[in-house]
């Protein structure tokens, strides 16, 4: 799949956020098209109107209505099931199909009003993890199981740090209330919701620290629930995940 590190010049004007993820030029492009045919239908909308007037000024009598009305809603109408289809399709891809076997398991938390980060550590499974059991204050902030052995090499951290051209395969859940994930340079947004385990995958392809950001009003401290994203060459990710590893063997050595 070819990168994204050469913004199309095409979407250089309109200011988007710097695109940093392998699907990103995919959705600005579809973006730019519903702009342009926003655009179109404004002017074809304007010059219909000016024609039915001018019409029936000179011929007495009005344009069929078939040809004014009918026609032009049908075009519509079959051009809005295109655009929907299409952005379906977009995102479905993230969404609805799985992730590679291989790609890298990261586990979102997001709670009132901080987002942490689980890695599953050496043993590459998650240890079994309960809302009831959740405690920042007390170094628990994933709500660890701390009778299940699996858990105890698992990574928590309260920055996303990932590797650049490796497929992620997030899994997201909240604490306590709906919880917006949103990285706008990773075009990337999905919901937290209580209860329920929501997955979505991409790829980031841009070395550099990127905004986390909740895009659900989720309380009064809504506006602070904010993360970063840091993300580093492959060879950097795996050293940066060893020190980690290490660290969490020396923590639950303690």
């Amino acid at each position: 799949m070819p990168s994204t590190q050469a913004i199309a010049p095409a979407l250089r004007f309109w200011h988007l956020p710097v695109d940093g993820s392998w699907h990103g030029r995919a959705l600005d492009s579809h973006l730019l098209l519903n702009l342009w045919i926003a655009l179109g239908l404004f002017t074809l909308a304007n010059a219909l109107l000016v024609i039915g007037v001018v019409s029936h000024r000179r011929a007495h009598r009005p344009i069929h209505k078939f040809t004014l009305e009918y026609l032009p809603l049908a075009a519509f109408a079959a051009l809005f099931l295109f655009l929907g289809v299409r952005a379906n399709s977009l995102w479905a891809t993230q969404r609805y199909v799985g992730a590679a076997p291989e790609a890298l398991q990261v586990e979102v938390i997001g709670m009132q009003f901080a987002w942490y980060f689980r890695y599953p550590g050496a043993d590459a499974t998650f240890g079994r993890a309960r809302n009831e059991l959740v405690s920042p204050a007390e170094g628990n902030p994933a709500g660890l199981d701390p009778t299940d052995p699996d858990g105890t090499d698992d990574i928590v951290r309260p920055q996303l740090v990932l590797p650049a051209g490796r497929e992620i395969d997030l899994s997201l859940r909240a604490v306590d209330v709906v919880h917006g994930f949103a990285i706008p340079e990773m075009r990337l947004k999905q919901n937290a919701v209580p209860g329920t385990t929501q997955h979505i995958h991409f790829t980031p392809d841009r070395p550099g620290d990127y905004a986390i950001l909740c895009t659900q009003v989720c309380g009064l401290g809504h506006y602070r629930m904010q993360a970063m994203l840091r993300v580093l060459p492959a060879l950097q990710f795996d050293q940066w995940l060893r020190q980690q590893e290490l660290e969490q063997r020396l923590e639950a050595g303690r």
